[in-house]
């Protein structure tokens, strides 16, 4: 079985950082596309930032600047690192892979997701 695992949430005042960590384990060929989803209560979930296995990221523009998404191939880690955080990045945060299993089929994990709070 393949997992992601997230850790790295918490309370953090306005202007602050973080930063989130999403380890993927088990049994896969190759890991190949990883990205950060976020959702806050009563709203959908949004694309954050995604990393190719090659290192090619992609923003929302709301995060831009502020940001930061990077990846540790040989830990098969994925981090998220965020400053000058806002109320309005409060949500809980998913990580999300695509894979290939050991048939080569392309498949998708989403984290169990943790939480990020931005308040006073």
């Amino acid at each position: 079985q393949v997992q992601l695992v997230e850790s790295g949430g918490g309370l953090v005042q306005p202007g602050g950082s973080l930063r989130l960590s999403c380890t993927a384990s088990g049994s896969f060929f190759s890991i190949n596309d990883m990205g950060w989803y976020r959702q806050a209560p009563g709203d959908q979930r949004e694309l954050v930032a995604t990393i190719t296995r090659g290192g090619s990221t992609n923003y929302a523009d709301s995060v831009k600047g502020r940001f930061t998404i990077s990846r540790d191939n040989a830990k098969n880690t994925v981090y998220l690192q965020m400053n000058s955080l806002k109320p309005e990045d409060t949500a809980v945060y998913y990580c999300n892979a695509g894979y290939r299993d050991y048939s080569l089929r392309r498949l998708e994990l989403w984290g169990q997701g943790t939480l990020v709070t931005v308040s006073s």
